[in-house]
């Protein structure tokens, strides 16, 4: 049994979602087709990107994954097949890739959008070759070079890590890029103070789960990404401080800390 995944920016409702999947039927019924994720923000590769990188690796080993985000290139632009960890990946080059895989693949293919009507006949013909076992090789040009995007990492000063928003679940908490590993580097043993939006908002310890802390508090854990997330106990943070990704988180000693209410 193989699996075919979609990720795309399309709300449950579009048409498009019929046209996909009964294109897929037609081309591979015995394949199973699974909403991996949808209405991902339109144009948004950081938001898509970050969905695909952390659950593809929950599928088996040969699934089909199809990242319909930012896919209406040009006519002469590249659309990929490639193949990484023994997992298939389909989109548009746009960057997605390297953000999704964060390592060189095993295998690229180029093909053409000109040749076909648009990118869902496209990602519907590339999944079922590959589904079908055939010779994907002769579907493009191989050993194409996928376009570069570096992500966001948090930086390290002395008794300091700067960070980031890099994810808004669907219950306003905040996901930064500042990982388990660092923040124990920098901040094991040591008092802290992590701070969100500006100094007004912080939080002092990690918490194992959002009820260790009174509701309508704030509350700093590990997910189980081994992401720091910073998130209010029983309410919407994102949606209460006006956070948005890209915003800046910044731990720091307490030794180091600051009394003005300056934005980062």
């Amino acid at each position: 049994m193989i699996f075919i995944t979609l990720t795309t920016e399309w709300h449950e409702g579009d048409y498009f979602n019929g046209i996909l999947r009964g294109k897929l039927a037609t081309l591979c019924p015995e394949a199973v087709v699974i909403n991996n994720a949808s209405s991902i923000p339109p144009f948004n590769i950081k938001h898509g990107a970050f969905v695909v990188r952390n659950t593809f690796q929950h599928y088996p080993e040969g699934s089909i994954h199809l990242v319909l985000i930012n896919s209406d290139m040009p006519a002469d632009g590249n659309y990929l097949i490639v193949k990484s960890q023994e997992h298939y990946f389909v989109g548009a080059d746009n960057g997605i890739f390297s953000l999704i895989l964060n390592a060189d693949p095993e295998m690229t293919i180029g093909i053409k959008k000109s040749d076909f009507n648009d990118e869902i006949e496209l990602f519907a013909m590339a999944a079922a070759a590959i589904v079908k076992g055939k010779d994907i090789s002769k579907l493009g040009t191989t050993g194409i070079s996928i376009t570069e995007k570096v992500p966001l990492r948090a930086t390290i000063e002395k008794d300091v890590i700067i960070g980031s928003i890099i994810f808004i679940d669907s219950y306003g908490n905040a996901i930064t890029n500042i990982t388990r590993e660092i923040f124990g580097r920098v901040f094991e043993h040591k008092s802290f103070r992590v701070f969100i939006k500006s100094n007004k908002y912080y939080t002092e310890k990690i918490s194992e789960t959002y009820h260790d802390e009174p509701v309508g508090e704030l509350v700093s854990r590990f997910n189980s990404l081994d992401l720091l997330e910073i998130s209010i106990n029983g309410d919407n943070l994102c949606r209460l401080f006006d956070i948005e990704t890209d915003d800046a988180v910044r731990v720091e000693s307490r030794q180091e800390e600051k009394h003005n209410d300056r934005l980062f």
